[in-house]
């Protein structure tokens, strides 16, 4: 597998080469200097480039970078008759393990163009990128929510939750677990975010996906998170969601102590009662009462 050394060699070599490439810049967490290394970071390269579409009709160049592994171009995927293209990716994973999600952006759009706060200028053949601030991970930090966005975050839980009891019920399992790792599991991360937020004076990364969530959350707490992991039993699904419950609130009440906030503590109370309820309820019961 090739180091980062001669990946970063091998992505300025060839815009050094190409008369077409102005620019080259880095962003992702290969430009943020506190993120742990490791074999699996992707370098999202952009490639500022007088022509896009040149890359696109003749695409002969990819193999300069390596054998392909797969490869996808959301951008034609999205709308494949949009030539000309202002931008447009080449997400590459090579047969070595190296993965270069590489955006070819045409120079003229620069007023487009939306910097990223983890961003390291690689090559700028033309000054088009002198005030380029320092790689920070400023863009990624949580931010503090509003009161009704701390609100709005706790009826979607609590509303959604019961689809997912009513699912369960109903023995409709893609359903209940579409509602279940859809809208309230989304609900539940965008409150530990906020929660580890307010912990940390909203000055670290969650990271996508909630992945640096176990860093920044006490053990008791990480546990909890781990068993509103479930399976394809549905006893299983009705703990965990139980369990996902108790550890939104415990979360949230500290959200909503620190901002000052009202906690709907009426509509969860109601909600958890209502959620027991059809936990018990008969199969073919004609009455949720």
């Amino acid at each position: 597998m090739r180091n980062e050394a001669e990946m970063l060699r091998l992505i300025r070599d060839f815009a050094k080469d190409n008369l077409n490439v102005r620019a080259v810049m880095m962003n992702g967490s290969r430009a943020n200097p506190a993120v742990a290394k490791d074999i699996f970071q992707d370098y999202d390269i952009v490639y500022f480039v007088d022509s896009v579409q040149l890359f696109i009709d003749d695409q002969s160049w990819i193999s300069e970078f390596g054998d392909i592994l797969i490869m996808q171009t959301p951008d034609g995927m999205d709308n494949p008759h949009a030539e000309p293209f202002n931008k447009y990716a080449f997400l590459m994973l090579f047969k070595d393990g190296n993965r270069i999600d590489l955006t070819f952006f045409r120079t003229d759009q620069l007023d487009r163009y939306v910097h990223d706060s983890q961003t390291v200028i690689l090559l700028d053949k033309d000054g088009l990128f002198d005030n380029v601030p320092s790689p920070s991970n400023r863009d990624y930090l949580p931010t503090p929510p509003s009161e009704m966005q701390f609100y709005n975050c706790c009826n979607e839980f609590w509303w959604v939750s019961t689809y997912v009891a009513k699912g369960l019920w109903r023995r409709q399992l893609p359903y209940a677990m579409r509602m279940y790792e859809g809208p309230v599991r989304d609900m539940l991360m965008r409150m530990i975010a906020w929660y580890i937020g307010v912990r940390t004076s909203f000055q670290v990364e969650t990271g996508k996906e909630g992945k640096y969530f176990e860093q920044y959350l006490e053990a008791s707490q990480w546990d909890s998170f781990v068993r509103t992991f479930s399976n394809g039993d549905y006893e299983q699904i009705w703990q965990a969601l139980f369990e996902m419950g108790a550890l939104f609130r415990d979360v949230a009440l500290t959200v909503s102590e620190y901002f000052g906030y009202d906690y709907p503590i009426h509509e969860e109370e109601q909600v958890t009662s209502y959620l027991h309820q059809i936990h018990t309820l008969p199969p073919g019961a004609t009455d949720i009462m």
